[in-house]
This record gives structure tokens, sequence and C-alpha cells, in this order.
């Protein structure tokens, strides 16, 4: 997808368990249907009243096009009240494209969504995503040292990367959802297949030669520390 939304929702205390249920019930085929790619959606194993999840569409028209369809189609206006009692706050999201024709997530979107269950199953390995932050739009500078260096360190440390964006600048064509603006942000996404893999990954990381001046050239290039998001992907998660 093009287009990809990272959507940080910040919910009401033990909430969370109760939107992950209404939303695998009610808000992934429907929002196919209006047009628009569910590509997963996760539990925050470090914060418990963080949801968070991803969509994705072919481009800025069709994401206007597509939100219309669905926020003012029956699923969202039958189950808005039950979800936004639920949140706190639901703007902390990123408008995003990948920094490569082939760097977005690889997914089958023909596929239909696994079937139905309580949303409890806890079988999906781990997605991490680790934000960069800029004070500029992120150049071909950082690209190559992505690419070149920093990207075979940490695969063979043990993380397999499945995507890296950066931020998409177009106007955000449906106000009604606002989005993070006058940011500029880097996004990469790795698989693991459980937390103990992520764990031997974080050590073996930390002591493989030449990490250490990796890291100190990464940091020198950043606004501040990256953010990283461990994911327990939901159990109807096409990303998992």
């Amino acid at each position: 997808m093009p287009v990809v939304e990272l959507r940080q929702y910040t919910l009401h205390p033990n909430q969370r368990d109760v939107l992950v249920s209404l939303f695998e019930r009610e808000f992934l085929e429907t929002q196919e249907a209006a047009g628009i790619r569910v590509l997963g959606q996760f539990r925050d194993l470090d914060a418990p009243d963080r949801f968070v999840w991803l969509r994705g569409f072919p481009d800025m028209a069709q994401r206007r096009d597509a939100l219309a369809r669905f926020y003012e189609g029956p699923a969202w206006l039958a189950h808005r009240d039950a979800a936004n009692a639920t949140m706190v706050d639901s703007d902390d999201v990123l408008l995003l494209r990948p920094v490569a024709p082939a760097s977005g997530f690889s997914l089958d979107l023909a596929a239909p969504f696994e079937s139905r269950d309580d949303g409890r199953r806890d079988d999906g390995g781990l997605v991490v995503a680790t934000l960069y932050a800029f004070d500029a739009p992120v150049d071909m500078d950082f690209l190559e040292f992505f690419a070149a260096d920093l990207q075979p360190a940490v695969a063979a440390a043990g993380a397999r990367v499945i995507a890296s964006f950066s931020t998409e600048y177009a106007r955000n064509t449906f106000p009604r959802l606002p989005v993070r603006e006058g940011e500029h942000v880097f996004a990469w996404f790795a698989r693991f297949p459980d937390m103990a893999a992520y764990a031997r990954y974080r050590e073996a990381l930390i002591g493989a030669p030449g990490w250490r001046a990796l890291a100190v050239s990464l940091a020198r290039r950043l606004q501040g520390p990256p953010q990283v998001l461990r994911l327990a992907p939901c159990s109807r998660s096409r990303l998992r």
C-alpha cells in the first residue's frame, strides 16, 4: 500500500480487550468493503491501555473516498459510540509512505481474515515498530545509511525487517480524522517468532562488533531517542 496510517489509540483503563473484540467483530470486513485495507491490529506490550493498528490505501484520493464510505456507513454508525467510549485519544496517527517500491508490507490482501474467536489468542509472534524522528525530511543520506549499514546489522542480529516508511507529506484528505503534522519520521518494522527471539536479538545486537559506532552515528542524525513499539498481533491480524 503506497499510503499507510499508523494509528496509536490511548484507551480508558481495562478497555483494550473490549475494543479489540468490537474491532475484530465489526470493523474488519466492513472497512475492507469500503476500500480500506486493514493491515494489522495489535496490543502494545509496554502500554496496557494502548491499541495500535495499521491500514493502507492506494493513494490519498482513494483514502478520502474509502474513509467517507466507511465513516458514513452502517457499521461505524451502529458501533461508533461503543468504540469511542473505550478511547481517551485517537489522534496519534502518522501518515506514511514506503521509502522504496518494495519496502511496504508484503501481505496477501486478497486472503480473508482469520476466523473470529475471543480476541485473546497469543500465537501471532511479535511485531516491533521502530520510529525515528528527524528535524527535517528523511534524506537520501539516511536512507543509504539504513540500507547499507543499519538494516544489515539488525538482520545479522536476528531481526527480520519486513517494511520501512517515511512521512507522507500530502495534505490530509479526510480532515475529520486528524493526523500528526509538521513531523519528519522514518519507521521500520521487524517480525520475531516470540519475545524470547526478540530478547536474543537485542543481546546479539548490543554485543555485535561495530554496533556501538553505528548507534552513535544513528543518534547524531535523530531528533531524540527512537520510539520502539513491541506489538502483539490480535487474533485476526493479517500482519503477524
